[in-house]
């Protein structure tokens, strides 16, 4: 057993980890703290009975790692370091890293997003990530930010508070970080490709992963079990990161309480339950006392499926939490889950989180209100090979919208464009409203079942620096109802609202004294969310769905935060190796041996 502190040393000597002093030219923030070198290599890494990784669902697979670990390795730091990667690309794939829940202040150029804040690093080169995390501290996660290649590309960003600064709760025996991913054991570029030519859903994923391991109720997966031993009467601080694509995930541990102390990187108060549910993106940390008699304990993660229709796997990962002293081979404890549709258990669980402290910094007054529908689409075929490319519902091609404007992903840097005043790559009127209002849960927009009509575009909406923002997210029913992870890039958001149904302002309860800080809310399947944040942060920001697909379908906004006045305000030059302007489209070729 290795404490906390025995483990960072260990692995910053093995990840030959760096401190040095800052030297890159922007407008720094204040800290007083260290920087801290990585290097990424991004490569093909071959699995097979020889190498550090096994077969998988009796199945052998070459996926796209980094530096050949799976998942990848972790990058630790302390509040107000500053960090720097270097990525370099050995595969034939297109790539970029996206630096989950940072929030970049003044480093828009490094957040990562294929097309929106930089090309894409094509095959062969180099970019370097350097960034500050400005009072941030927590569980957080990298992963790829380029088609479908999260499935095997990420790891864990965690960041510990300053020298002397302790913990808001007793210091845990140790930490453990569990990441929860999907494995297919098709190549996952072929599959986003194929799933969007179809106009059709995705294949399910074969298995759920703990930790890059799928367990035992998978073929082959007897051996493939991730595991933590424990000892009796202390306590343990586990690290949940959601990396997963398409699927949010209940997790529990048999015969254990968790007790939430942090979301999405920010400190909560204790919350105790015995299960919680996380979408792909979120993060959170949960404190476990081994109170139970010796033994063998499932660590289960199973499927949350809100919506109506849709094909999953239903088939839990199991990772084993065990007592030392417990008798050798001995049978796990099954955990219990809540069945896949289980709304109210997610509920209660968000209701649990509230922040560490009252009368946080929430905004009282508000600038600017808006109000943004998401949800699935059913576009009309106009395909001369249907049977192919319209696959979707009713025989039409799959979409997904806010505000029924599908996302259409651009060509260039839209960070870049913006900055250089490229006209043609994107627009500026996102709507702040619906262009349409109806029974938005239990309606549609029109009465063709065929065809939603969803716009298509790359629409932008511009905040001016400063601005106080409420945004409203209200999930819709035109396909069907669903829970939906929602990501801003560059902010955290407090959370001071949600329900079922329509929103409907005479009705709605908000949370202006301690609201949970995140960067990605489930907005409830049938439901609404209200966030609020202050456009502090200029640059170019993704918003959009978590779950990869609805990515695909064109779930997601840009929104422009101006410069506001100064050096502090005003978005910095981009660095000297960005990938230039007309990114470049390749990246299809599969990762497979030669």
């Amino acid at each position: 057993m290795r404490n906390v502190f025995s483990t960072w040393f260990t692995q910053w000597l093995s990840l030959l980890l760096i401190f040095a002093y800052n030297f890159h030219v922007m407008a720094q923030w204040p800290s007083g703290g260290s920087t801290r070198f990585y290097d990424f290599k991004v490569s093909c890494s071959f699995f097979d009975v020889q190498t550090k990784r096994v077969t998988r669902l009796c199945n052998t697979k070459d996926i796209v790692t980094i530096n050949g670990m799976f998942p990848g390795p972790s990058v630790y730091a302390q509040e107000d370091d500053r960090i720097v990667v270097k990525v370099t690309n050995e595969t034939p794939y297109n790539t970029t890293i996206h630096w989950h829940g940072v929030r970049q202040k003044l480093s828009c150029w490094f957040d990562g997003p294929s097309y929106i804040t930089q090309c894409p690093i094509q095959a062969g080169r180099s970019f370097t990530y350097e960034f500050t995390m400005v009072k941030q501290k927590g569980t957080f996660f990298w992963h790829a930010h380029v088609s479908w290649l999260r499935a095997t590309v990420y790891g864990a960003l965690l960041v510990y508070p300053k020298t002397g600064v302790p913990y808001p709760f007793k210091v845990p025996h140790e930490e453990h970080t569990l990441i929860l991913g999907e494995y297919w054991m098709q190549d996952v570029v072929e599959l986003e490709l194929n799933t969007t030519a179809s106009g059709g859903p995705p294949t399910p994923a074969n298995a759920y992963t703990i930790n890059g391991q799928p367990g035992p109720n998978y073929n082959c997966s007897n051996n493939d079990v991730y595991h933590i031993d424990v000892v009796s009467g202390k306590t343990y601080l586990l690290r949940l990161i959601h990396a997963g694509l398409n699927m949010e995930n209940f997790f529990a541990i048999a015969n254990h309480n968790l007790t939430i102390v942090e979301a999405d990187g920010e400190y909560t108060k204790p919350f105790t339950t015995d299960r919680v549910m996380l979408g792909p993106g979120q993060t959170m940390s949960v404190l476990v006392t081994t109170d139970q008699s010796l033994g063998k304990y499932s660590m289960a993660m199973g499927p949350y499926m809100s919506a109506k229709g849709v094909k999953f796997q239903n088939i839990s990962s199991i990772a084993y939490f065990q007592y030392l002293g417990a008798v050798p081979n001995t049978l796990s404890l099954p955990a219990k889950l809540p069945v896949f549709n289980d709304n109210l258990a997610v509920k209660t669980v968000m209701d649990g989180l509230r922040s560490l402290n009252n009368c946080v910094n929430v905004p009282k007054q508000i600038d600017t209100e808006l109000f943004v529908t998401i949800g699935l689409n059913v576009q009309k075929c106009r395909s001369k090979t249907p049977e192919k490319n319209c696959r979707g519902l009713n025989n039409g091609v799959m979409a997904a919208s806010m505000n029924n404007i599908s996302f259409v992903k651009p060509k260039t840097s839209l960070l870049e464009a913006y900055y250089k005043k490229i006209n043609g790559s994107f627009t500026e009127d996102f709507p702040g409203v619906p262009l349409k209002y109806y029974d938005f849960v239990n309606g549609a927009p029109n009465n063709v079942p065929n065809n939603t009509q969803a716009l298509n575009g790359t629409r932008a909406l511009v905040l001016e620096y400063g601005t106080r923002v409420q945004l409203i997210m209200q999930d819709t029913g035109t396909v069907t109802t669903e829970n939906h992870p929602i990501h801003l890039h560059g902010y955290s958001f407090y959370v001071v609202g949600y329900g079922s149904g329509n929103f409907d302002l005479k009705t709605a309860n908000f949370n202006l004294v301690d609201p949970p800080y995140m960067n990605t809310i489930g907005v409830p399947v049938g439901g609404w969310a209200a966030i609020r944040f202050v456009a502090d942060n200029p640059g170019v920001w993704f918003m959009h769905c978590h779950l990869d697909i609805h990515q695909s379908w064109g779930l997601g906004t840009v929104l422009i935060v101006t410069n506001g006045q100064g050096e502090l305000e005003t978005l910095p030059h981009p660095p000297a190796d960005l990938p230039h302007t007309k990114c470049g489209m390749g990246g299809g070729l599969s990762c497979k041996r030669v």
